[in-house]
């Protein structure tokens, strides 16, 4: 594939500097469960699928990683809470390292978002609460979880901590703490699920307390310079929503920036609207972007013209792409020449085959294979 030209014109293909990184480019690779790490262990095809999408100078961030046997909330994800898994980890780091392109973690714990079918020994998920999530069309059933005891709580904190540990030495270039999305950081985070009386629920500080003890604990382990986290107080997901957005994250990025050289905030826009017949993004992460202090990403069904426009305005410093990226293996060529994309299929993206829908969407130096 041709080198992406440094000089290109469009503003996602100009270079960044992200802490002490040097980017080629802010087209970003989204974190995004793919559901083929067979028994929670990564497998050779994704060292195929993630060298794919590497480029010199480019950013991937891999999919939400389980920091312990508890955090499992879909099939066939992957961990890094064993040295089997470390071990596995390594030659996929290895594969994007060889691209010149930069690697990140996504660490997770499910929480509630999981039924006993994924839990040791099929006990309850664990959650801020006993409350289960509501069941939704998709026909998933997520079981009442258990809610955690006080004192557990700087145990989940220590698995944040091991596993960040653990992806630095699989050689990740860093990792990005998943606080978005319904899941457990957010469970606690936000009103609409912590029914909490102890110190972690209540108030917003409260509430947010455990969210910035992993945040704390991971820093002190690998870095600020190594860590970014993953946000979306906006969105209304798996249960989860919040009174006041607004304040959540406000609140959130001031913790952020009291570790000075903390890597980026990675936030999701609220949702997404269809206004005469066109998708508009709501453009909601301005005054988080303008408070905090290291890089700021933007996600949110982002294409071309809109990831352009972002940057363009200093809206967000770099742009993650989710489906189009997952659809087109050279997203960023495509992008400098403006080629047509490959669509994606919906239908395989958390199925387990290792190759369909997975590392088989074309180049465009071989659409016609």
């Amino acid at each position: 594939m041709a080198q992406l030209d440094e000089a290109a014109a469009i503003p996602v293909l100009t270079p960044y500097k992200m802490g002490k990184l040097e980017l080629h480019h802010r087209v970003v690779l989204a974190p995004l469960t793919r559901c083929r790490s067979y028994g929670n262990v990564p497998q050779p095809h994704a060292a195929a699928y993630y060298s794919q999408r590497a480029t010199r100078g480019g950013l991937l961030i891999a999919e939400a990683t389980g920091v312990s046997a508890t955090a499992q909330g879909y099939p066939e994800t992957p961990g890094v809470w064993t040295q089997e898994q470390v071990e596995a980890w390594k030659p996929i780091v290895d594969s994007v390292h060889r691209k010149g392109a930069l690697f990140f973690l996504q660490i997770w714990h499910t929480g509630r978002v999981s039924n006993t079918d994924f839990q040791p020994e099929g006990q309850a998920p664990i959650s801020s609460t006993d409350k289960q999530i509501t069941p939704d069309d998709s026909g998933m059933v997520y079981s009442k979880p258990r809610r955690l005891m006080t004192d557990e709580i700087p145990h989940i904190v220590d698995d944040f901590r091991r596993a960040a540990r653990n992806a630095i030495d699989a050689g990740f270039d860093g990792v990005e703490i998943h606080g978005a999305h319904g899941y457990l950081l957010e469970q606690f985070m936000k009103d609409s699920a912590n029914d909490r009386t102890d110190k972690y629920g209540g108030n917003l500080e409260n509430r947010c307390r455990f969210a910035v003890e992993v945040i704390d604990a991971v820093v002190a382990e690998v870095g600020a310079h190594r860590v970014g986290i993953r946000l979306s107080p906006f969105l209304d997901f798996m249960d989860c929503v919040d009174s006041n957005p607004e304040a959540l994250g406000s609140y959130m990025v001031q913790q952020l920036n009291k570790h000075p050289g903390f890597l980026y905030c990675h936030m999701v826009e609220p949702r997404m609207a269809i206004v005469e017949g066109r998708r508009q993004i709501p453009h909601g992460l301005l005054p988080f972007r303008k408070a905090f202090n290291g890089t700021f990403i933007a996600a949110g069904g982002y294409d071309r013209e809109e990831g352009n426009k972002v940057v363009a305005d200093s809206y967000a410093d770099l742009v993650a792409y989710g489906r189009l990226f997952l659809a087109n293996p050279d997203l960023p060529r495509r992008f400098e020449i403006s080629a047509p994309l490959n669509k994606y299929d919906r239908s395989t993206f958390y199925t387990q085959d290792p190759v369909v829908g997975y590392t088989d969407y074309p180049f465009l130096d071989n659409q016609s294979a």
